[in-house]
């Protein structure tokens, strides 16, 4: 039996107008993330569905990410199989602030003090 990788990314490439969901928890959302990210924590993905549906429109692509990239690997591979256009982002967000991208934290959505948690 031979399995289809999975799509990723590397967090460098993501393009800036992309659509990203973030699969992370409340706390680390809250801690550091991407401005304009989707945030849907795993556990609640297949029951906000039709919210990441609405957001993704025609034929748009989801970068999945998570902190290093299991929980969002997981995600993607639902969002393929009921046939989202979806790619992981490899290395999470451990990737993405090591590839020096822009991250805001807390409700007002500021850069100063973002961090990964």
């Amino acid at each position: 039996m031979h399995f289809a990788q999975l799509p990723q990314v590397e967090a460098a490439v993501v393009p800036a107008d992309g659509l990203l969901l973030d699969v992370r928890e409340d706390n680390e959302w809250a801690a550091g993330h991407v401005e304009g990210a989707l945030h849907i924590p795993m556990g609640q993905v297949v029951a906000r569905f039709d919210e990441l549906t609405a957001a993704v429109g025609e034929g748009r692509r989801v970068h999945v990410m998570c902190r290093v990239g299991g929980r969002s690997a997981q995600v993607t591979q639902y969002l393929v199989a009921q046939g989202l256009d979806a790619v992981n982002v490899d290395g999470g967000m451990l990737a993405w602030d090591a590839a020096g991208r822009p991250m805001v934290s807390g409700p007002d959505g500021t850069a100063e003090g973002a961090f990964v948690l």
